[in-house]
């Protein structure tokens, strides 16, 4: 007896319909075969399957089985097809019969040998796969129901058990309702530092709410304990929560990654992530034999921090430049091509020279010029040409540190000002399917960064002055366009533009 159970595989965020064809023939000697270019997680479905099915009170059909992953054109990987296959060899053998129609259900999720329906990475693409294709059910993980429950248009089923599918279909038990699901686990950022316990700094704090405001790269040059790593790690302690576009973005990259955790849903937190110089390529920018998304997609919305970065290798660094750019990253690989959004905030701390304390006023520089020459080399002009703020952050006095001063601002008001700009923003490049000025191409620049003839001046001569380049000249723009929005200013004025230039200046 031949029978199809509808799964999806993944490649990407991108989601393909696979067909589980399982035929029983009566004749030929017991065999349990997987064909449809399984791979090894695959093929090894056949001892969890077999296994959970005698745990579960079934008997295994002592005959040959087939079972076929169409389209057989490219190779189906992960463990997420054991619940189709395992479906569609009881109701093949006949252990089962379903009162309801399964052409319109998609099957989705991985078993352990006791029949236990295991948490599984994609629900979430599942479902919107579902929506898309017009599949009106998803049977899926009890553990990874939240993740199914984003899309509410389409009828989530969250399975626990094999047996516990199986008496659904039967007629005979009712599946764990969407009511009495796992209880919702939230996502948190944790304990971030404040920027009220940051002493000093007010420049650095000026510039990170800016950069905070509009989606802007910054990069923080100074010396060892100045507080550059302090105030980055503050950093998403002001930025704003995601909107429901930008959060269902991020949660389609955790979700395929694998990192929702069971009973996770939505992701509310923007995305903070601070890797190791000595990562690799795969790792940062995406990539591998399975393809996987890098740390520059799972900083979608959010930062990516780069501690000390110029000690990252310089092809690391010069990966960056087309994500940087674009907004995305595109994988080829002769398993096909993967493209993954990576619309990040680059933040950045360096050094100023290899010891750190070139031109400290406390402490003497022993590097050599040519030491010297060769550390600031390591980052290529084109890379800090894409970031828009460069700021020096200097070392803190003793005088300065143990001083009586008036309590800084806490980050909930810098926050407060940082949600109300980024409103205005949102409010006026919606249309463009944009968030922050950052995202705004040349087209918005013009419309919406207009400046009066006596900025224009400014502008002008500064550029003539400092050779800059065009990229310079609407990151400038842009920045100003933030620091106006940041004030409620309805034009940019030339206080507005004189403070954009000032971060260009290259402290590194």
């Amino acid at each position: 007896m031949l029978t199809k159970i509808n799964s999806v595989a993944h490649l990407g965020l991108l989601s393909t319909k696979v067909t589980v064809e399982v035929d029983v023939a009566a004749q030929g000697f017991p065999a349990f075969n997987i064909v449809g270019l399984p791979s090894k997680a695959v093929e090894e479905a056949r001892e969890r399957v077999k296994t959970a099915i005698v745990n579960s009170g079934f008997t295994f059909p002592d005959k040959r089985l087939t079972v076929n992953l169409a389209p057989a054109d490219f190779v189906k990987d992960g463990s997420c097809y054991d619940l189709p296959i395992a479906v569609g060899i009881l109701l093949a053998s006949g252990a089962f019969v379903a009162k309801t129609d399964l052409s319109n259900a998609l099957f989705y999720g991985e078993l352990s040998l006791n029949g236990e329906v295991r948490h599984s990475r994609g629900v979430l693409l599942v479902a919107i796969f579902a929506l898309k294709e017009g599949f009106g059910e998803v049977y899926i993980p009890a553990e990874s129901q939240r993740e199914a429950q984003v899309v509410s248009q389409v009828k989530s089923r969250p399975v626990s058990t094999l047996l516990s599918l199986v008496n659904y279909f039967e007629g005979k038990a009712r599946l764990l309702s969407q009511k009495t699901a796992l209880p919702r686990v939230e996502n948190t950022g944790g304990v971030l530092p404040d920027f009220g316990e940051i002493v000093g700094q007010l420049a650095a704090k000026r510039a990170l709410t800016i950069a905070a405001s509009g989606g802007h790269n910054l990069i923080m040059t100074g010396p060892p304990g100045s507080g550059k790593t302090l105030l980055a790690r503050a950093l998403p302690s002001i930025l704003p929560p995601l909107t429901i576009e930008e959060a269902l973005e991020v949660t389609q990259i955790y979700s395929a990654s694998g990192f929702l955790r069971p009973g996770e849903g939505l992701v509310r937190i923007r995305p903070f992530r601070a890797p190791h110089h000595s990562t690799s390529l795969a790792g940062l920018i995406g990539g591998g034999s399975r393809v996987k998304a890098g740390e520059i997609s799972l900083a979608h919305q959010g930062v990516l921090f780069l501690d000390e970065m110029a000690e990252f290798a310089r092809s690391l660094l010069e990966a960056l430049r087309q994500p940087l750019e674009d907004g995305v990253v595109a994988i080829s690989r002769a398993a096909g091509r993967v493209e993954y959004p990576a619309r990040f905030m680059l933040v950045a701390s360096v050094n100023p020279c290899p010891c750190g304390y070139l031109n400290h006023p406390k402490k003497s520089c022993h590097c050599s010029i040519r030491e010297i020459d060769r550390y600031r080399r390591r980052l290529s002009g084109p890379i800090l040409d894409r970031i828009d703020l460069h700021l020096f952050v200097p070392y803190l006095e003793a005088e300065k540190l143990t001083a009586t001063s008036p309590a800084a601002e806490s980050s909930a008001v810098i926050r407060q000002r940082v949600v109300n700009a980024r409103k205005i923003q949102l409010s006026r490049l919606k249309p463009y399917r944009m968030y922050t000025n950052a995202q705004m191409q040349n087209k918005q620049v013009r419309q919406f960064c207009a400046l009066d003839p006596e900025s224009n001046r400014l502008l002008r001569l500064a550029v003539d002055r400092h050779a800059l380049s065009p990229r310079s000249y609407f990151r400038i723009l842009k920045v100003a366009r933030t620091i106006a929005d940041l004030e409620g200013a309805l034009n940019i004025k030339i206080n507005h533009l004189a403070e954009a230039l000032e971060y260009r200046s290259r402290a590194f």
